[in-house]
């Protein structure tokens, strides 16, 4: 582990410093539209107090994202946090086909960031990522700023799309 450079901060994006919303109605009835989901991504306001968090956090830390989001969302992903004025950090995001709770591919890519690196901090909104996150011995930020519909929590718990 290389303790001469910056600690870590990672950050999730959807609830977290994304306010997503608006676009969670997508997620209700049998028939879930994902593409429409992601595809209004690009609308979310940020969510203040997780912005806050980041530019603090990146006075001491080097920054990076761990989304749900699939590959194919990336350009608008990097869009949108250009836009908004967040640090820029590497953005680590699931494969296209990759439908594993949230729990379990951003786990994999926490631990495989805490051999290289000192990871200072997890922010996510997702109680099941925190929870296998903090099993694991890191510390983690419980963002509770963001209201999740039931839709949304179903489909991080159990679809692996987010």
């Amino acid at each position: 582990m290389t303790y001469e450079a910056r600690p870590l901060a990672v950050f999730d994006l959807d609830g977290t410093l994304a306010d997503s919303g608006h676009r969670q109605h997508f997620l209700e009835g049998a028939r879930r539209d994902w593409g429409s989901f992601f595809a209004a991504a690009v609308d979310d306001p940020p969510l203040d107090e997780g912005v806050r968090l980041v530019l603090s956090s990146a006075e001491e830390c080097e920054v990076r994202y761990l989304t749900g989001r699939p590959e194919r969302c990336r350009r608008d992903t990097m869009a949108w946090l250009a836009g908004q004025g967040l640090p820029e950090g590497r953005v680590y995001m699931r494969r296209n086909d990759d439908r594993r709770p949230a729990r379990h591919t951003k786990l994999e890519i926490l631990k495989r960031l805490g051999r290289e690196r000192l990871v200072r901090m997890l922010v996510d909104d997702d109680e099941l990522v925190c929870d296998a996150a903090e099993l694991a011995g890191f510390t983690v930020v419980r963002a509770r700023w963001a209201v999740a519909s039931p839709a949304l929590k179903d489909a991080q718990g159990r679809e692996g799309r987010t």
